[in-house]
């Protein structure tokens, strides 16, 4: 890497990881850096970007797809050298839940020039899941197997022994990267600043032979992962009922895996800021933000896999009613579910 190039840092993770979370923390707590971001989310909203502080310096949007399918090298090479001609210190491109990271940093050096580097892969792990995900997904071993840095997320949620036992079988998967174990995604900016690079034992992000570069998985029964899901999206400037919602971030349709968006709940008191909602393997979190533009909508995405999608698609339609004012308490079924601080 010269002196003059961005490092472009792959941030990865499967589906409910905490990549969102982790990044916002990264440009609340830039500390005079400059970071531009580029975001992929797998739906036809693309619910991550709206997720995502403004405070970058800079943001370009990929939807309806994983970015390591549907983004050929020359666009990529353009859209990261515009981040870079902007002026920024780093890029960081935050991958969809499903994305291929092998795929995804191919694609990224296919893609570099002399303005922009490789900086390395970042991959979650949901600490309260991970196990789960190995068993139900094998091909998610071999993303912990290249990456740079491994972020176990969500510890709170687990116990100490659990936490343990999860950083044991991250470490055996990955014996040569760093393991940060993180609550909240307060993940040091530092990390993604220069690249993955003074990070333990690293210099510079781990170059992948030849062999990790080209190998797709191919023990996995599915092939890539996005082809075992689905997704559904909901875009609509109506609010939403919020007892109706709570349901359905509790108890969502066959197959759903995670939910995410931002709801507009149209009620004295609530309508000023937006309701930003996640569900993943039934832990559901709610918090409150400002709209993003200004503008009050709703938008959800529903991803999974077996997915009924006109089933699904009939469910989020459904909490699109508005708030029944005589209805005191429909709102505590989804305040119940806000996180400390909101």
């Amino acid at each position: 890497m010269t002196a003059r190039a961005v490092p472009v840092v792959v941030l990865a993770g499967f589906l409910g990881a905490g990549k969102t979370t982790v990044l916002n923390h990264l440009l609340r707590h830039a500390d005079g850096r400059r970071f531009g971001v580029l975001v992929n989310d797998f739906g036809a909203v693309n619910i991550d970007a709206l997720l995502v502080s403004g405070q970058s310096a800079g943001r370009l949007d990929l939807a309806n797809g994983c970015i390591c399918c549907t983004t050929d090298a020359e666009g990529l090479r353009e859209a990261l050298a515009a981040l870079a001609a902007s002026g920024v210190d780093a890029i960081v491109i935050e991958a969809s839940g499903i994305a291929e990271p092998k795929a995804l940093v191919r694609l990224v050096l296919a893609a570099r020039d002399e303005r922009v580097a490789y900086g390395g892969l970042v991959y979650l792990v949901d600490a309260a899941h991970v196990e789960q995900t190995l068993a139900e997904h094998p091909a998610v071993a071999g993303h912990v197997g290249v990456a740079d840095l491994v972020v176990c997320s969500k510890t709170d949620l687990v116990s100490a022994d659990q936490l343990a036992r999860v950083r044991g079988t991250l470490a055996g998967l990955n014996p040569t990267a760093p393991i940060v174990s993180v609550v909240g995604g307060v993940v040091d900016p530092g990390f993604f600043a220069e690249g993955i690079g003074g990070v333990g034992e690293h210099e510079q992000p781990r170059q992948l032979s030849i062999g990790e570069l080209l190998d797709d998985e191919p023990d996995y029964p599915h092939g890539h992962l996005h082809e075992a899901f689905e997704s559904v999206s909901l875009d609509a400037a109506g609010p939403v009922d919020p007892r109706r919602l709570a349901a359905f971030l509790e108890r969502p349709p066959a197959g759903a895996y995670r939910c995410k968006g931002l709801a507009f709940v149209d009620l004295p008191g609530h309508r000023e800021r937006a309701y930003e909602v996640h569900a993943v393997g039934g832990f559901v979190r709610v918090g409150r933000r400002p709209w993003p533009g200004g503008v009050r909508a709703t938008s959800l995405v529903t991803i999974g896999a077996g997915l009924d999608v006109d089933a699904t698609r009939a469910a989020m339609a459904d909490v699109l009613v508005p708030a029944d004012p005589a209805d005191e308490n429909g709102i505590l079924h989804l305040t119940r579910h806000l996180v400390t601080g909101d």
